[in-house]
């Protein structure tokens, strides 16, 4: 199996268990409040990675700067993105959080250009346009009233978003480097930098509520396979494709998300909704089709320089 073929079924994999964690986050988040939530959810991956990383006596990074930069890399990815979305899931509902954070591959390609040095196509400048244009529409900030609950809720999202892009790229930039499963098990732990304090300010002025099976079913759920699974998973996509490449395999999550949202919690779909996810799911294509072309063409040229070189 090729390494795009292997990172397919890891990238597509992980993004549908995240659409499946909007419906359990709403069914979670009443009783366990976001920054909490997430701390205990970090804790669970890292607990259970540590376990593997143990047994398997997998290789630590080369120098104290990798792992600072695995630290900063888990800071932003599982403490400032992972913590806008919980809060934007909390205060929004599951199908804005997984068609706002639908964006996020287009934020892949921006600061896969602006990081890895990826060349800024026409078509990747439109993408970025689509996929912009599309969260806007979503939150219609003309239409929203700035103190409700639903539009803070979505531009957490937003942000979400536009930080997991971020940490997508800074995986590509260190995977070269570090074990994807060590760098699974430690980037958590930046995250906890920000969540454990959050947590503990967040708890003075909204106590856990009654926690039942269903809770504690749903906390194992989002600890272990959609944090430590999944957070592998889309770790060792990055770790195999192109960033221009894995950014693609997210667009399985807001398909998979919406479609559990109004199949299990009776959610409706609105027009801005419907409108904006498409806008963001076209921008993702168009950015998509123009790699390949960009691709095709440079092979191409490729091959004519061979047959050059011959005559």
């Amino acid at each position: 199996m090729t390494p795009l073929a292997r990172g397919a079924i890891f990238g597509l994999g992980a993004a549908a268990i995240w659409g499946g964690m909007y419906v359990v986050s709403d069914l979670v988040l009443p009783v366990i409040p976001p920054f909490t939530l997430l701390s205990v959810r970090l804790l669970i991956s890292i607990t259970v990675l540590g376990v593997i990383v143990w047994r398997n006596h997998t290789p630590r990074p080369a120098s104290l700067r990798d792992i600072r930069r695995i630290l900063w890399a888990g800071f932003i990815g599982f403490g400032i993105s992972l913590g806008a979305q919980f809060v934007g899931t909390d205060l929004s509902n599951a199908i804005s959080g997984a068609l706002i954070t639908s964006a996020s591959p287009a934020f892949i390609l921006l600061f896969a250009v602006l990081l890895l040095h990826e060349r800024l196509t026409t078509a990747r400048i439109a993408a970025v346009a689509l996929a912009t244009i599309g969260v806007v529409v979503i939150i219609n900030p003309s239409a929203a009233d700035f103190g409700s609950s639903a539009f803070l809720g979505n531009l957490a999202l937003a942000v979400a978003a536009m930080t997991w892009g971020l940490y997508s790229v800074l995986v590509r930039r260190i995977s070269s480097r570090v074990d994807t499963l060590f760098f699974s098990f430690l980037a958590p732990v930046g995250g906890l930098i920000l969540t454990l304090p959050a947590a503990a300010v967040e708890l003075q002025s909204r106590p856990i509520g009654p926690v039942t099976p269903a809770v504690i079913a749903g906390v194992l759920y989002l600890g272990v396979i959609s944090t430590a699974l999944a957070m592998w998973m889309w770790n060792r996509a990055f770790a195999l494709v192109d960033a221009s490449t894995a950014s693609l395999f997210f667009f399985a999550q807001p398909l998979t998300g919406a479609a559990l949202s109004v199949l299990l919690l009776g959610q409706a779909m609105t027009a801005g909704l419907w409108i904006g996810g498409a806008l963001v799911g076209a921008g993702v294509l168009l950015a998509i089709a123009g790699d390949r072309r960009s691709t095709s063409v440079a092979a191409r040229e490729a091959l004519d320089g061979l047959h050059s070189g011959d005559g």
